[in-house]
């Protein structure tokens, strides 16, 4: 029984290079969400702040966006924030996500990379599905992925 139980527990994750210096980056995902509409505007439609400070631990953000499509939504609360290793964790808390897994956590961090102006995104997604039939998400990855990229060049014309 253990055993099926845990087939439901997943992890996926990716990395994305970016341009952009880690500080930008990690700025307009985690203290200005509420621009990230105008970053990448196919997939994000709004962030807005329901509860808590901006950037802080509790804040709770609605994201309204589209995945495979369709228009979703998600409220994430801010679980921990690590600002020397630009790290946040998210967990959702309300949304079209847990219609399909009972819990979904997401660690994003940024990175400088190597020798090189730049950095790199790592996207962590932990989670857990209601059932079997349940995809992992893989192309909530792809979004990460293409919101990413869209954020990167957005910083870059901010320039």
């Amino acid at each position: 029984m253990a055993e099926e139980a845990s087939s439901l527990f997943g992890i996926v994750e990716t990395t994305v290079e970016l341009k952009s210096s880690v500080e930008k980056f990690h700025d307009l995902l985690v203290g200005r969400p509420h621009h990230m509409s105008n970053a990448t505007p196919s997939n994000i439609q709004s962030a807005e702040l329901q509860e808590g400070e901006m950037g802080q631990v509790g804040a709770v953000i609605l994201w309204n966006y589209v995945h495979d499509g369709e228009a979703k939504s998600a409220k994430q609360r801010i679980e921990s924030l690590d600002p020397e290793k630009n790290r946040i964790t998210y967990r959702v808390v309300e949304g079209d996500l847990l219609k399909e897994y009972t819990s979904f956590v997401t660690t994003f961090q940024v990175t400088p990379k190597e020798g090189e102006p730049g950095s790199v995104a790592h996207w962590h997604f932990e989670y857990e599905k209601i059932n079997e039939e349940v995809a992992h998400p893989e192309t909530l990855l792809q979004l990460a992925t293409e919101v990413s990229k869209d954020m990167d060049e957005h910083l870059l014309s901010e320039e």
